[in-house]
């Protein structure tokens, strides 16, 4: 039974007809009116995007886009497209004979458009946009004879053009266009074809955008499903009078044979001659259970190329294979290539819509699938070949292994910017954004931008706000929106902000939401972060960062439970929509979850220390050297470090190494996570121009072979047990933290060695013969202290990093031995342990330092090591140093701020600081300290001047015992004796 369009949906037919005993649906599908029992596919919907109701947020309205010229090449053309700007000068009538100084001539702008085959010239406009879009214009209408995809049609009046579109593939006036069907129509037309003048159905929908899109607006479903775009082109030419279909194949031709002359033309049309080429591509198997390999694709002048795929794919000819939409980049050919299923005797409304009923279910590839976005089925191979615009030469690249394991990688959050910074096997992506001046590679919003682009789902919406104290509204920004930027979003919980135009004032502070939504603008996750910054970018690249960083726990952590993760989510300002996250990304989480090895069971570097007992293993690695002598130049905590690395992957027992990555320069931030711990660990303990050599457990395998590169073919055969990882490491140079650097530029000293100086003017004062460094870090004051005359005579260090102790030890021994002799130090001890435990070691020192130290701390932990200071340790001085919180607007903006501007947030100096405080509320924590413990206390500071507004730059606490002893001296060593000793020893050094 037919039925007619227009009509009521009620079902659809699949007629099977058996072929050599082999079952080959048929398809017949029909209009689609509203069924609410249509189910709801995983995979994501058409990027059109229709006027509806965002659910979560009532008002919220979707305009349609209109798709530019400029998008149209970019689609078809990629970066092969080249937009040159010319600079057009035009004179200028001088409409005032009285000027002196006559008008200057406008300038204008040309553009020139340079495609393959094809250049146009636009006319000039005042705006550079306007000409390149001109010129896109011109090329798509006049030239290529397409047009932009428009979504204002119903499923009726697509289903009419799409009979009409097929249908004027097979005129005759066609085949003198530069369309890339050409080259398949080329091959149906020769003389000894043996299905003469058909051309497979796969070739339709591989090579026009436009069949695409009509079938899309038909059945929305026809994005995620080739077979549902293959099975609406077949219905469309049996609708056509002027086209035949083929009862054994997926074939259309023409009713009406071409004309001699017609094929005569074809097929003497110029190309070039491919001769016989090896065309490397890939074998994904249906099976997960079997490898990705290597498969060479044989192409000569006499054969066509979906034959020998069919060939390859155990097929009866090109008829049967389905074409998957572009993979990766728009302007290649890369596709992936698989057969059509067969379905015995299964309704096509159960096919399209519930095909768990029916056995496809079972012949789904996840791999394939994983990697475009679509339904693929059985085995499929991914070529990167095909007919290109305006010539009917065949394009094509070698597709290998390695290039497959990027393309997965790519689809992880963290594998964009692994890739871009080409350091796969070095740099992870970052925790923590500490501004544009310290980020390297791709910024977080254009990170999570392209992973939303990877994964079929809407570009992310940044709603930043401000605190706009004369508004009661609050400023909405939506950026990278799918939409066009004359119709987006009308509205999300506040008006629209034009940041183009807009003159923010200097009070503004930002704050930033995230949405994350699906193609069906369903929501994914949504957060909502108190983080704020006065510069809006900065408040958008952090937001867009925290939500990728949740996206890089899921994906590595597949065994927590969603659930678990929307907690997490919950606890960092995120919501998770549970059911929606589990809707788009269930595929690629099961097809991840069997690829990816985190967490090996068996560590090779647990054998390698057996077998080698001297080496001990640590941070996860193996220290095997470091060569060169120290500088003295040392990487802190959010310095900028640049060094030259290497990794090899060797086997324990082998000398032979194979080498996977290179890097002359890589540059990062200590401390934000930006590459793997080890190199950090590593880095930490090397000086400018040293070099050292570790190993470590390897990662998984698809991670080596992204990294291998040309090796990755040899390397995917290879067994990995007893592999380890060999990074050898180089420091090249080391940028002060961009704390320092701003103190710098701004202070002369700067404000560390001011801070220095303050604390030596009080120890000659004082008298001082002991000195203890409370978080002394990597020694920076105890080293400077050694370049000044005082009374010292002991000196002690204690911090809870062993990294930084380990180097205090270098530099102060380093110095000592230097100065030996012409120094008053007699004795020097390095402490490992927490400031805020009590120890005799450092019990009634005549002075104890803690400066730029307490901002590092949780507030509580701040008054705890004042209490245990000031009422254990007991010295008789104790100099405080921290942040003046009303001091950043000056560091920032280089401007001294009004009295409404001191009560406005303003973004830490350092993102490491989990407080900064105002003088007042400094001066609050020292005098309720000072009070109860019997010590007084004097403010002051380094950096600008007390009495002038705001203060100064770091501000000071110097705490004076009342009485030469806080216990009676009859306790005084009793309570030393009683106190515990839980520090451990780092380094001591004695100049006898």
């Amino acid at each position: 039974m037919r039925k007619r369009w227009g009509d009521p949906f009620n079902t659809a037919s699949i007629t099977n007809k058996s072929i050599s005993g082999k079952h080959f649906p048929c398809f017949e599908i029909f209009e689609i009116g509203a069924n609410p029992s249509v189910s709801v596919e995983e995979f994501p919907q058409p990027s059109e995007t229709v006027i509806m109701e965002y659910p979560e947020q009532p008002g919220l309205s979707i305009k349609r886009p209109v798709i530019t010229p400029k998008a149209v090449i970019h689609q078809k053309f990629g970066s092969s497209a080249n937009y040159r700007i010319e600079e057009v000068k035009e004179d200028v009538e001088n409409g005032c004979p009285g000027l002196t100084i006559p008008q200057q001539a406008k300038i204008l702008y040309r553009c020139h458009l340079d495609l393959p085959g094809l250049s146009v010239t636009s006319e000039p406009f005042s705006r550079k946009k306007d000409a390149e879009q001109s010129a896109a214009r011109i090329a798509v209408e006049k030239q290529l004879h397409i047009q932009p995809s428009t979504s204002d049609s119903t499923p009726e009046e697509a289903s009419k053009e799409l009979v009409e579109r097929i249908s004027g593939f097979f005129t005759d006036g066609f085949l003198s266009s530069s369309h890339p069907l050409i080259g398949h129509f080329g091959v149906a037309l020769k003389a000894n074809r043996e299905h003469f003048g058909m051309i497979p159905i796969s070739a339709i929908a591989s090579c026009d955008v436009k069949v695409n899109n009509l079938c899309k607006i038909i059945i929305c479903k026809a994005e995620s499903d080739p077979l549902l775009v293959s099975s609406l082109i077949f219905n469309a030419a049996r609708k056509s009078s002027e086209l035949c279909t083929a009862d054994d194949g997926l074939w259309i031709w023409k009713k009406v044979p071409y004309s001699p002359e017609t094929i005569a033309s074809v097929n003497s049309c110029d190309s070039d001659s491919l001769g016989f080429t090896k065309i490397q591509s890939l074998h994904i198997p249906c099976s997960i259970e079997e490898n990705v390999e290597p498969l060479t694709l044989d192409v000569s002048d006499d054969n066509y190329y979906l034959d020998l795929i069919a060939q390859k794919l155990n097929v009866r000819d090109s008829s049967q294979i389905l074409v998957s939409r572009t993979v990766g980049k728009a302007s290649s050919e890369l596709k992936l290539y698989f057969p059509l299923p067969h379905v015995p005797y299964c309704e096509a409304s159960s096919y399209l819509y519930r095909r768990t009923r029916g056995n496809v279910e079972l012949m789904l590839n996840q791999r394939a699938s994983y990697l475009s976005g679509q339904y693929i089925y059985g085995n499929a191979i991914l070529a990167n070949i095909g007919y290109s615009w305006k010539t009917t030469s065949l394009y094509h690249e070698n597709v290998s292994i390695c290039s497959y394991y990027r393309m997965l990688l790519a689809k992880v959050p963290d594998g964009y910017y692994k890739l871009s910074r080409e350091a796969i096997l070095v740099s992870e992506l970052p925790t923590e954004y500490t501004g544009r001046s310290n980020w390297r590679g791709p910024t977080p919003k254009d990170l999570l931008s392209a992973f939303c682009h990877q994964h079929r789902l809407l570009e992310p919406v940044f709603s930043v706000t401000s605190n706009d104290t004369e508004s009661s509204v609050s400023h909405t920004l939506v950026t990278s929106s799918p939409l066009s930027s004359t119709e987006v979003i009308d509205k999300i919980g506040g008006d629209r902000l034009d940041v183009g135009h807009r003159n923010l004032d200097n009070s503004d502070i930002f704050r930033c939401k995230v949405k994350i939504l699906s193609r069906k603008m369903q929501l994914i996750l949504e957060g909502s972060f108190a983080d704020t910054n006065r510069k809006e970018s900065d408040v958008i690249h952090s937001s867009a960062l925290r939500v990728l960083l949740w996206f890089d726990k899921y994906f590595k952590q597949l065994d927590i439970p969603v659930e678990t993760l929307s907690s997490f989510g919950s606890a960092h300002g995120i919501t998770v929509s549970v059911e929606n996250v589990r809707k788009e990304f269930s595929l690629y989480l099961s097809t991840l979850g069997l690829k990816q090895n985190y967490c090996l069971e068996n560590s090779s570097l647990e054998s390698f220390c057996k077998n080698h007992p001297d080496r001990k293993l640590e941070n996860g690695m193996v220290m095997l050297s470091i060569d060169g002598l120290e500088s003295g130049i040392f990487p802190l905590h959010g310095s900028l470090i640049c060094i030259g690395c290497a990794v090899a992957l060797v086997k324990i027992g082998d000398p032979e190494k194979y080498y996977l990555e290179s890097k002359d320069e890589f540059e990062f931030e200590v401390g934000t996570g930006a590459v793997i711990y080890q190199i950090e660990a590593c880095v930490t303990q090397l000086s400018v121009n040293q070099t050292a050599q570790f190993v470590t457990d390897i990662p998984s395998r698809d991670v080596i072979l992204v990294a291998a590169g040309e090796t990755a073919k040899h390397l995917l055969e290879m067994p990995l047990h007893n592999c380890l990882l060999e990074y050898t490491l180089k420091v090249l140079r080391v940028a002060e933290p961009l704390e320092d650097r701003m103190e710098q530029a701004f202070f002369n000293p700067s404000l560390s060695k001011q801070r220095v100086m303050f604390a030596v003017k009080h120890i000659n004062e004082s008298s001082a013969a002991t000195l203890v460094d409370f978080g002394c870090g990597s020694g920076s004051l105890l080293d400077s202290l050694l370049d000044h005359a005082t009374s010292l005579e002991k000196i002690v260090g204690v911090d809870i990093s062993r990294k930084g102790l380990t180097r205090a030890a270098k530099i102060i021994h380093q110095k000592l031995s230097q100065i030996s002799g012409m120094s008053s130090i007699k004795h020097a001890v390095l402490y490992y342990g927490s400031i805020t435990v009590p120890d005799s070691h450092v019990f009634g020192f005549d002075i104890g330092t803690c400066l730029e130290v307490i901002e590092h701390m949780d507030e509580d932990q701040a008054s705890l090591f004042g209490n245990i200071a000031l009422g254990t340790f007991c010295p008789r001085i104790l100099i405080v140093s921290t942040p003046n919180y009303e001091y950043n607007p000056i560091l920032q903006r280089s401007a001294a701020p009004t009295m409404e501007e001191k009560t406005t947030p303003c973004k830490f100096r350092n993102h490491d600081h989990r407080f900064e405080w105002t003088r007042e509320q400094f001066e609050h924590w020292a005098i309720d300290l000072s009070a109860r413990h019997n010590y007084h206390v004097e403010f002051s500071g380094v950096g600008g001047l007390a009495d002038v507004e705001p203060g100064f730059a770091s501000q000071i606490a110097v705490f004076r015992r009342n009485s030469n002893l806080c216990l009676p001296a009859e306790e005084k060593p009793k309570m030393e004796e009683d106190l515990p000793r839980p520090y451990e020893l780092i380094w001591e050094w004695s100049n006898s």
